[in-house]
């Protein structure tokens, strides 16, 4: 093999790797179910294209200009004082300033659209609200309106806005589920907001997406996204379940712990919430749950 083969080679090589070792990947976050991944989704693909309007005529015309004016090639022109055109200086600043332009405006619009704090409105569809814990290692799902809490489990109606409230009992987390899209921080004394929606029927997988200690990697949930019938369903078992969150029980929940079970709470303290804000500010004042902050 002569040293030019090896050359091309080389990088054909790396390039066969790399697409092997990732052809097992799960690209989640593009395989949207809810009208905000879908959203996020094409933003991510438009910007790459426009994007690869500069880097594929990058790298084809340089593979052309390596091949065409190799030492080997004597047909090749030899201007040993060429510095300047113009045309080319056009060219190479005009084309990236129209594309971060356009990048410029879709990235403006498309902050307003997808803002976490905008409710998702459907026509004749109420939404539901859900009250989100972070906790070492494990998430906790309230549904205030319905006086329920699920541990590590998460479940709501296609077709239903659901309205999340999201704080920390702990350090600083972050709630994702990449199907549905927007990833948004929780942190202690503090509350976000989040607005998701699935239109598909499924189950999908929720992680904490910023690391949180020892136990961050098995920090899961399952977002359950299923049919009215298959909800009140669900609500039903939730609601027979023994235990009752109260806040000494939640006491012993939130204690640090590691690859957690899905937990059921048929009766909730319907001031655990603002009590788990509240406890972080200040003289330990309920003014503390209204201290609000995007992630």
């Amino acid at each position: 093999m002569n040293e030019n083969t090896q050359r091309l080679a080389v990088p054909l090589l790396s390039g066969l790797i790399a697409s092997v070792c990732l052809s097992g990947c799960k690209l989640e976050v593009l395989d949207s179910k809810g009208v905000i991944g879908t959203a996020e989704s094409s933003l991510i693909a438009t910007a790459t294209y426009a994007m690869l309007l500069v880097v594929v005529p990058v790298i084809l015309l340089t593979l052309f200009i390596a091949w065409r004016y190799r030492a080997s090639n004597k047909n090749a022109t030899y201007a040993p004082k060429w510095a300047h055109s113009t045309a080319i200086e056009v060219v190479v600043w005009a084309i990236p300033a129209v594309i971060i332009l356009y990048l410029g405006m879709l990235t403006w619009r498309t902050t307003h659209e997808l803002d976490p704090y905008k409710p998702l409105e459907v026509q004749n569809v109420k939404p539901i609200n859900v009250e989100v814990v972070a906790l070492d290692w494990k998430w906790l799902f309230i549904y205030p309106d319905l006086g329920v809490a699920s541990v590590n489990q998460l479940a709501f109606p296609v077709g239903t806005p659901v309205n999340f409230r999201i704080t920390s009992d702990s350090v600083m987390n972050s709630f994702f589920i990449p199907q549905l899209g927007s990833q948004i921080y929780a942190m202690a004394g503090m509350q976000t907001k989040l607005h998701l929606m699935a239109d598909h029927a499924g189950d999908y997988v929720g992680i904490s997406a910023n690391y949180s200690g020892k136990g961050f990697s098995d920090m899961k949930f399952r977002a359950l996204a299923m049919s009215n019938a298959d909800f009140d369903a669900w609500l039903k078992q939730v609601k027979n379940a023994p235990d009752a969150l109260s806040m000494d029980v939640y006491a012993g929940v939130a204690r640090p712990s590691e690859k957690v079970a899905v937990r059921y709470f048929s009766t909730v303290d319907p001031k655990l919430f603002s009590n788990i804000v509240a406890k972080y500010n200040y003289g330990n004042s309920v003014v503390g749950a209204n201290c609000v902050t995007k992630g």
